[in-house]
């Protein structure tokens, strides 16, 4: 998600994975997968920048919900042991 600000100063949060295209008009104008268009004061290339600072700061959050490599949570065991044989 990012933060944009709508034309009106209204600041704006927008799904950045329902991002089509951009194009600047000269305003800059989001169209989204559903074909809803939003025009916001950020120029094109801010819009991108903040993609990808969004995209970087997930990768950078580590996976607590998943298991290491060869590590399976408690209640998971993919031993024959496990089921008794």
């Amino acid at each position: 998600m990012i933060k944009l600000t709508r034309l009106n100063h209204v600041p704006l949060i927008v799904n950045s994975d329902l991002i089509e295209h951009i194009e600047t008009t000269p305003d800059t104008v989001i169209t989204l997968t559903s074909g809803q268009k939003l025009m916001v004061l950020e120029t094109a290339e801010d819009v991108v920048e903040k993609v990808i600072d969004f995209r970087r700061a997930l990768q950078a959050v580590p996976r607590t919900l998943s298991a290491p490599p060869g590590e399976f949570p408690a209640d998971v065991n993919p031993s024959p042991q496990s089921h008794g044989r």
